[in-house]
């Protein structure tokens, strides 16, 4: 099997930026934990899956990045501009697979699934109830995936179908997860606050 990077985009967990739509539930301190919380827990399940895992990082200084999560990983601070330009900067060497930190459920079966579907398939995706994704994987830098995405909706994931489709490339769909963005959504994982 190919050697596939695995990289996580996450920002560091200073209060009041991090997780902000949580802070008036949490005030900024606890969103800011909450996030700590879910970037430890993804973060050691990637690297449980044995490949070179990257953190795409962004905030904090550079060394604070290793003192926090390790220094067997390698950290790369994301691009400037938006979504699209900093998963454009770290779409090659392709095959890649791209996860966010607000995943509760993400499991290590998920990432060995995502891994395996890169075997059989251009494109894997794991859809997020709310229509985005948790995570995205390539085989080859398809740019066009991420190119004028209407990023934060409910039409990521379909409209990232659509030109897979329209590209005429196999993909692989793993089972639905739900983030944790909203205050309504902490209910699920009382686990994750104190």
């Amino acid at each position: 099997m190919k050697q596939i990077r695995l990289a996580l985009f996450t920002r560091y967990p200073t209060p009041g930026t991090a997780k902000t739509r949580l802070i008036p539930a949490l005030g900024g301190e606890g969103a800011a934990a909450l996030h700590a919380r879910l970037t430890e827990r993804t973060t050691a399940i990637l690297r449980a899956a044995g490949h070179a895992t990257e953190i795409h990082y962004s905030g904090g200084a550079p060394e604070s990045w290793p003192r926090w999560l390790g220094s067997d990983l390698t950290y790369i601070a994301q691009a400037k501009g938006d979504l699209t330009d900093r998963l454009l900067a770290a779409i090659d060497p392709a095959p890649v697979i791209f996860f966010g930190s607000d995943t509760p459920d993400l499991a290590g079966h998920h990432v060995v699934a995502a891994i395996s579907a890169l075997d059989r398939a251009d494109v894997v995706i794991g859809p997020a109830e709310d229509g985005g994704y948790y995570l995205i994987g390539i085989a080859q830098p398809y740019r066009y995936l991420f190119e004028d995405m209407r990023w934060s909706s409910e039409h990521v994931t379909p409209d990232s179908l659509a030109r897979a489709r329209q590209h005429n490339l196999r993909v692989a769909l793993l089972e639905s997860l739900a983030d944790c963005d909203r205050p309504e959504d902490l209910a699920r994982w009382p686990w994750l606050t104190p």
